[in-house]
Order: C-alpha cells, then sequence, then structure tokens
C-alpha cells in the first residue's frame, strides 16, 4: 500500500516504514502530524484518486529537524569587479509515515 501525498509544494509516493524528507514543518522531535492533501492511495493494486480519497490521511512522526548541505551562490559581472558569494542551507524535516488509512 501507498500514497502520493502533497507537502510543501512537492508531490511525494510514501509507503508505510518510509523516512521521508519535507519542507519545513512546524513541530518538535517526536510529535505525530497528519497529512490530509493526499493525492492517491493503492492498496492491493487498485489505485483511488480524487472524489474517492478526501477522506484519506497519512500520519507520521517527526523524527528530526535539520537543514541540507550548504549551496554556495556566486554572482560576478565580468571587466567591471562585481563579485558577490553568499550561501544557503534549505531547512527540512524528517518524518517517518506511520499509518495510511483511507
Amino acid at each position: 500500500m501507498y500514497a502520493i501525498i502533497e507537502s510543501g509544494g512537492k508531490q511525494l509516493k510514501v509507503s508505510e516504514g518510509d523516512i521521508v524528507k519535507v519542507e519545513k514543518l512546524v513541530a518538535e522531535k517526536g510529535d505525530s502530524i497528519t497529512f490530509d492533501d493526499v493525492l492517491a492511495v493503492s492498496d492491493n493494486g487498485k489505485l483511488s484518486v480524487a472524489d474517492d480519497v478526501k477522506s484519506a490521511k497519512v500520519t507520521a512522526t517527526v523524527l528530526e529537524q535539520g537543514k541540507e548541505k550548504k549551496v554556495i551562490v556566486f554572482r560576478y559581472k565580468p571587466k567591471s569587479g562585481y563579485r558577490k558569494k553568499n550561501g544557503h542551507r534549505q531547512p527540512f524535516t524528517r518524518v517517518k509515515i506511520e499509518k495510511i488509512s483511507l
């Protein structure tokens, strides 16, 4: 059984027991969260979408909050001496999928 959920503007295919990284959520380590934006659910080879999954929910537990590796953003303009170096670390939340319910 798997489900396709939407979190942080991205779609993820998850199964029970999966550990996935999603965009930062406001939750503490150990909290239980529910994803209500379920787009599709597959159970025993039968795919349910649209109105069939309106009441479907995916329950997960927060494992950690963290930041990705630093991405360097370097801008320059040739022949003018303009150089600018910035870095960015995208925050994320790692969750473990506990239950998929229809």
